[in-house]
């Protein structure tokens, strides 16, 4: 019983660490960090305004493209300096014949479709600007993210910089709505990391690197965003973030959809830890690997195993002194447990008769993520996973 219990409150440390003892800790070292003096000043140079390339790989976004244009051609930045190049390999809907209408935008096609990743391979060959910004075909920009993400590549030291991804809220929207409750959390955190030392991965909505760093990614990868950004870090520059410059789009149209997109990120997820295995190595990376491995590893690996093992060795310990037997502390945790696992069961429920209680689709939507990954984990070992992939569909 004595190996269990240890096994029991190892796991349980390592599950709350990962989703909110971090957050906790990263609060007090840079609180720490600003009392010490040690903040980083933000390097901003007024005049730097290098050109920009807006670069959007696509497929079949004829219901966004209008709109999309329209908000890259307003963003406050001047419009002569900012190249639009989109890549459509594979759109068969008429986006390409879309976009060719509009005057200043570069349009690479090809009728095969490989993915992803190898449009964004081939699309890179046409970026002559120092500086490349991603974003998505269906995700709108905030005004001044252009001008927001430039100047903090006036510091030299950075070479990678994330925007915020936000979510649409809606009244009417379902569990998946807490995905924007998710990105909220995520944000703050995102934050402190980069005021820390660097963010640990960037949103695919939005991103930017030097162009000079980018390197050609393996045509399976699945989180193009996240091996790009972090191999970028790998170089000694440091990624950043800036809440202010952002994507913001719709949530997924219900947690069926929201539940395909997650499978898709926690095979990514694992995928890219075995990319990625110099990070792990704390004595070489320091600060960066201490972030990596605190924000994103554990939640792919450890702590969603976690939650299995505590369940059922908790259970076991209950059982040992008696499931009413309120005096033990196993059987309090044993039955909080059941208790928020019955709420999770209880937020699918009424999901799928309409009703909203958004207080049950917190545990519900914590549950999907964490199942997410034992699916994906499965996808990853099986090797099926296509890079060729149908992207979730959002709300309206």
């Amino acid at each position: 019983m004595l190996t269990l219990k240890i096994i029991f409150w190892v796991f349980l440390f390592i599950i709350l660490y990962a989703y909110i003892g971090y957050g906790i800790l990263l609060f007090f070292m840079v609180r720490m960090k600003r009392l010490l003096g040690k903040k980083k000043p933000k390097v901003v140079d007024p005049d730097y305004e290098p050109e920009v390339t807006l670069f959007v790989a696509a497929y079949n976004e004829k219901d966004y493209v209008d709109e999309k244009i329209k908000n890259s051609m307003s963003l406050e930045y001047p419009q002569e300096k900012v190249k639009h190049i989109w890549v459509t390999d594979g759109s068969d809907d008429g986006t390409p014949d879309i976009l060719r209408k509009y005057e200043g935008v570069e349009v690479y096609h090809k009728d095969e479709r490989a993915g992803k990743i190898a449009a964004m391979n081939r699309g890179l060959e046409f970026v002559k600007t120092p500086i490349v910004i991603f974003s998505d075909g269906n995700t709108m920009l905030g005004k001044e993210s252009i001008r927001r993400i430039v100047n903090m590549f006036s510091n030299p030291k950075v070479g990678c910089v994330s925007g915020e991804k936000r979510i649409y809220q809606k009244d009417k929207d379902t569990a998946a709505g807490t995905e924007g409750i998710y990105w909220k959390y995520e944000s703050t955190l995102k934050k402190w990391d980069a005021e820390l030392y660097s963010v640990v991965g960037a949103a695919g909505e939005l991103f930017s690197i030097r162009t000079e760093l980018y390197q050609h990614v393996e045509r399976d990868t699945l989180l193009d965003d996240f091996i790009v950004s972090l191999r970028v870090a790998k170089k000694g520059y440091t990624i950043q973030y800036d809440p202010e410059a952002y994507a913001i789009e719709t949530s997924s149209a219900n947690v069926k959809e929201e539940l395909k997109r997650k499978i898709r990120i926690a095979a990514g997820g694992i995928q890219s830890i075995v990319r990625l295995k110099e990070l792990l190595n704390i004595f070489k990376y320091g600060t960066l690997s201490f972030q990596y491995i605190s924000h994103r590893v554990l939640r792919w690996t450890l702590a969603p195993i976690g939650l299995l093992v505590i369940l059922i060795i908790n259970a076991i310990l209950a059982a040992t002194t008696g499931f009413v037997n309120f005096t033990s502390i196993y059987v309090w945790l044993f039955w909080a447990q059941i208790l928020f696992y019955v709420s999770a069961l209880l937020g699918w429920y009424l999901e799928n008769r309409q009703i909203k209680i958004k207080l049950l689709f917190v545990p519900y939507y914590f549950f999907i993520m964490n199942y997410a990954v034992y699916l994906g984990f499965a996808r990853y070992l099986k090797g099926k996973q296509d890079v060729k992939w149908e992207r979730a569909k959002r709300g309206k």
